[in-house]
């Protein structure tokens, strides 16, 4: 019998909430400095460390967003992700050297030997902007599925109308329980129980795509079938109705979605990943060696591209699925009447046997705790490290610092709570294809600058200052088109491209009037390719 959450899936619920929370408390000896808390004293293996990288990378918006994507469009957002191979290639051969050199905690304490104190600054607050938005949409999606799946409800009458609070308790009761673990655990906690999350979400996953295959008649063969009449696997995308698929070209204007141009989009933004992301950084610190530091970046590549593209058939699978077995509520959820986001939900839900809705939706939360725990952990170390011990409070004793840290963890998980609840009153295509436009228009042009100082012998913070303030005015401009208070048809590109060209516009307005300003000028031993003399710590 499916169509049902039983007894057997709460347990399975419980013992899975309870597991992780647990955690907290079982790694707090070894949270009471900041190098324990925030690193782990740096002393973890590279394959644990992969594993951490890898389940932060899935998130929730590759479990509800990328099936959700695959069966309302096609591949299309896939491509970005085929690149990644080859921007970890480039940074761990350039970038990692720069984090290992010096006992960082923090990724842009290397902008202020760089550059200068002003630039350090910026891309911190860039990075927490960025997460505030990240964890809001990753929260949002986990809340979508457990509150479908569960039908939690939670009704209150507001000005004689009733009101169901049920998604919101949802939103609560994973924000809190993430927020614990991490909070109590430190960054060894977050690392173990990512590699545990990171089982659990590939069981949800096995067991979704498993059902879906077994109930088609002509099993795995019927979906490349359908999916090859419907273009499902092409470089497709929603045309300008909103519910029909056209084919996206290779090449045009930076206007519209090409492949070209998402493939560049796609580098970049990994570049930036492993570049600037503190979530990723704060890993190459806490590896006990260089070499270690590697192994994780290579393992993380090996295991996150054959997940996202099996997410990504699931949706197409899906597809399949509702095509053999019509369904009112699919289809709606196919032309846009019904959010996209709910289609994995409403199998699960409708199809899966009694006993394993409890497996799936524990997946799911694994897939979201894992992501969540990585950016409250990296918030932590940033808003310590470069703001409130560099400007704020500087010289106070370590516990002080550890007490700071875990109170930032406290309030970032308000703030993703309330973000999320906001989130779920939005309205788009699918959430994936927010997250690709949120992002482009949060990272700040941070990538921009890391090249500047890395590749090049120019610049402090004076060109970097005029360079983010007319990167700033670029991206409020994209951003106030999207939003629509101004018009689109003013927009200067495709949202999805703003990342891009903001990591370009920084780096050109930097390298200009580096090149221009003289004197101020520090020294920049071990700080660009063209004077590293020293190697990286192991």
């Amino acid at each position: 019998m499916a169509g049902q959450f039983t007894w057997f899936d709460y347990v399975v619920l419980i013992l899975y909430f309870g597991s992780m929370a647990a955690l907290g408390p079982l790694f707090r000896h070894s949270a009471k400095t900041t190098e324990g808390y925030l690193l782990g004293d740096r002393s973890f293996a590279g394959w644990l460390v992969g594993f951490s990288m890898f389940a932060t990378s899935i998130s929730s918006i590759a479990f509800v967003g990328y099936p959700a994507d695959g069966y309302k469009t096609a591949w299309y957002r896939m491509t970005q992700n085929y690149v990644m191979p080859l921007a970890i290639l480039f940074a761990a051969y350039f970038f990692l050297p720069f984090f290992r050199r010096t006992q960082i905690t923090s990724a842009y304490e290397y902008l202020e030997d760089r550059f200068g104190p002003m630039t350090r600054l910026y891309a911190s607050c860039a990075f927490l902007i960025s997460q505030v938005v990240r964890v809001s949409l990753i929260l949002y999606l986990v809340s979508v599925l457990l509150y479908s799946i569960t039908g939690w409800k939670f009704v209150v009458i507001i000005n004689g109308i009733e009101v169901d609070l049920g998604p919101y308790l949802c939103i609560l009761v994973g924000g809190c329980i993430t927020s614990f673990y991490t909070v109590l655990g430190g960054i060894k906690a977050v690392m173990w129980t990512d590699f545990i999350q990171a089982l659990v979400l590939w069981g949800g996953a096995f067991i979704c795509l498993g059902v879906i295959i077994h109930q088609l008649p002509g099993g795995i063969g019927q979906v490349f079938e359908t999916a090859a009449e419907y273009h499902k696997f092409g470089f497709y995308d929603l045309g300008a109705d909103g519910k029909t698929l056209e084919p996206v070209p290779f090449w045009g204007g930076l206007q519209e979605k090409t492949i070209s141009i998402f493939l560049i989009v796609g580098l970049s933004n990994w570049l930036w990943e492993y570049s600037a992301n503190q979530t990723v950084i704060q890993r190459y610190a806490a590896s006990k060696s260089t070499r270690q530091a590697k192994i994780a970046m290579w393992v993380c590549t090996a295991f996150s591209l054959p997940t996202w593209a099996m997410f990504m058939f699931t949706g197409t699978a899906l597809f399949a699925f509702y095509q053999q077995f019509p369904d009112p509520a699919a289809q709606e959820m196919l032309t846009g009447a019904r959010k996209a986001e709910g289609i994995l939900p409403y199998f699960v839900i409708k199809q899966l046997p009694v006993g394993l809705t409890g497996l799936v939706i524990a997946g799911v939360l694994a897939a979201a705790m894992s992501s969540l725990s990585s950016s409250i952990s990296a918030v932590s170390a940033v808003s310590l490290v470069d703001i409130y011990k560099r400007h704020v409070a500087p010289g106070r004793t370590d516990q002080h610092y550890v007490r700071f840290a875990k109170s930032v963890g406290w309030f970032m998980s308000i703030v993703m709570i309330v973000g999320a609840s906001v989130l779920y009153a939005a309205d788009s295509k699918t959430l994936l294809d927010v997250g690709t436009i949120l992002n482009a228009l949060t990272v700040g042009g941070l990538l921009g600058i890391y090249c500047l100082g890395f590749f090049t012998t120019v610049g402090d913070d004076r060109a970097i200052v005029v360079g983010i303030l007319c990167t700033l005015c670029y991206t409020g401009w994209s951003a106030l088109t999207s939003v629509g208070v101004v018009d689109v048809s003013l927009r200067l590109n495709h949202n999805y491209y703003t990342g891009l060209i903001s990591h370009i516009l920084i780096f050109l307005i930097g390298y200009t009037l580096g090149a221009l300003i003289t004197g101020r000028r520090k020294g920049l031993e071990n700080l660009t390719v063209w004077t590293a003399t020293g190697k990286p710590v192991e």
